[in-house]
């Protein structure tokens, strides 16, 4: 190259874990062919990962893809995911420098092909990025691994089933390769990750024998599931999850979306409060101290201030250990964004608030539930740490980054983080 550098590729990512593991994939394949990632400031291209999971998440798509085009000096912007699925041409009308490609394992070609054109072609032997010593080229030290993909389910304020297509799963030979390379890559812990990760059936047993399988036959540390919907968590499951000693992280991210049985009926939703409950207590009585995390909407069309009071009540005698709280958006082209009863937005805005206000109770009355007992956590960067329950840890900084510790916290944190840093008891590496 003219330049004598390695081209710069910037990462922009929007949306779900799903789109943060597909954009890892991405950044490997695109150090392995010679190119280094950077900022956007310092960027010859831009590769743009979309969401379309909201309208306001589609329009921060738009966005950041024009951001992108306007910047100098960047040759080419390669916009993918799922806006890019659905409204290709509107993406690619946003400059003269914006290339739309739908399939996101051809993203790294298609940028390679534009910094080439730009007389920038990327060769093998580039520089690798520094990611502080981290497993990804983005800096994470539990990378996902995607093991599904699509959706079969039809809520009325989605519209990803579209931009996803069906369910599909990854067959679990590759699976296997997969947390094989991480481990080999030095990842501790690796995150299982789907758009319905429940439904995966790449292997006999389901998403059980997946986990059984890599317990067996990697020597991964821990291994982590990201959200599984409510209705895909059974006996097997859980019964996996107790027995691994640890290895499966005791941590079911189980999404809501509302406590209200007239809401979620509204929302095409599969199961009730009711049903939900069910399966949150089987998952504490089956697997001891486990933690339940979820998603919830507020302010969905027709939810009156007796239907919210009802969530709300719902999800504080659930006691979750962490809530993502949303607004309801509107979602051109899905059932509910042309319903009747839609919420004044200052009035969602307040819901919000008293949810979210919940919500930080419960999570530090979960957290300080392990308050002066041996807790095993994974050190993700200096001085922070995560337990199996996903619940953030203070710790001493000068446990090595990737290394499984055993700590006893001794407190809360003000920002409700567990305090163990007066309290570390050693370290192991990861395996």
């Amino acid at each position: 190259m003219a330049s004598g550098r390695a081209p710069r590729v910037a990462l922009v990512n929007l949306g779900c874990r799903v789109n943060r593991v597909e954009l890892d994939a991405m950044a490997a394949e695109l150090e392995a062919m010679g190119c280094v990632v950077a900022p956007q400031e310092e960027a010859d291209a831009v590769v743009v990962n979309t969401c379309a999971v909201t309208g306001e998440a589609e329009a921060k798509a738009r966005k950041a893809v024009r951001h992108a085009a306007g910047l100098p000096g960047v040759s080419a912007v390669v916009a993918t995911g799922c806006v890019a699925s659905l409204f290709s041409d509107e993406l690619d009308a946003l400059g003269g420098n914006v290339r739309v490609e739908v399939l996101k394992d051809r993203v790294p070609a298609v940028v390679a092909a534009a910094l080439a054109d730009a007389g920038m072609a990327p060769e093998p032997a580039a520089e690798r990025s520094d990611a502080g010593g981290s497993v990804t080229p983005t800096g994470r030290m539990r990378p996902g691994i995607k093991v599904q993909d699509g959706c079969d389910n039809r809520c009325t304020y989605c519209i990803v089933w579209k931009a996803r297509g069906p369910a599909r799963s990854l067959p679990l030979e590759d699976a296997v390769s997969a947390v094989r390379r991480a481990v080999a890559d030095g990842a501790g812990e690796v995150v299982l990750t789907g758009i319905n990760l429940g439904r995966y059936d790449g292997c006999p047993g389901g998403l059980a024998g997946l986990l059984d399988a890599l317990l067996e036959r990697t020597d991964i540390g821990r291994v982590r599931l990201s959200s599984v919907e409510p209705g895909e968590v059974g006996e097997s499951l859980l019964r996996l999850m107790a027995g691994s000693d640890g290895r499966v992280a005791p941590f079911l991210h189980l999404p809501l979306q509302s406590g209200c049985d007239a809401t979620l009926a509204r929302m095409g939703r599969l199961y009730t409060a009711d049903g939900y409950r069910r399966v949150a207590d089987l998952a504490r009585d089956r697997v001891p101290g486990v933690a339940l995390a979820t998603d919830l909407i507020v302010g969905f069309p027709g939810e009156t201030d007796a239907e919210f009071d009802e969530s709300l009540a719902f999800c504080r005698s659930i006691g979750f250990a962490n809530m993502h709280v949303f607004r309801y958006s509107k979602r051109p082209g899905t059932w509910a964004a042309a319903a009747p009863g839609q919420v004044d937005p200052r009035v969602s805005a307040g819901r919000s608030r008293a949810m979210r206000a919940m919500a930080a109770e419960s999570r530090r009355a979960f957290a300080s539930s392990f308050v002066g007992a041996p807790l095993r956590v994974f050190v993700e960067r200096p001085g922070r740490a995560v337990s199996g329950q996903l619940v953030e840890v203070l710790v001493d900084p000068a446990l090595p980054m990737g290394a499984f510790a055993d700590v006893v916290p001794h407190g809360l944190a003000a920002d409700g983080r567990l305090d163990a840093r007066a309290a570390s008891r050693g370290a192991a590496p990861s395996v």
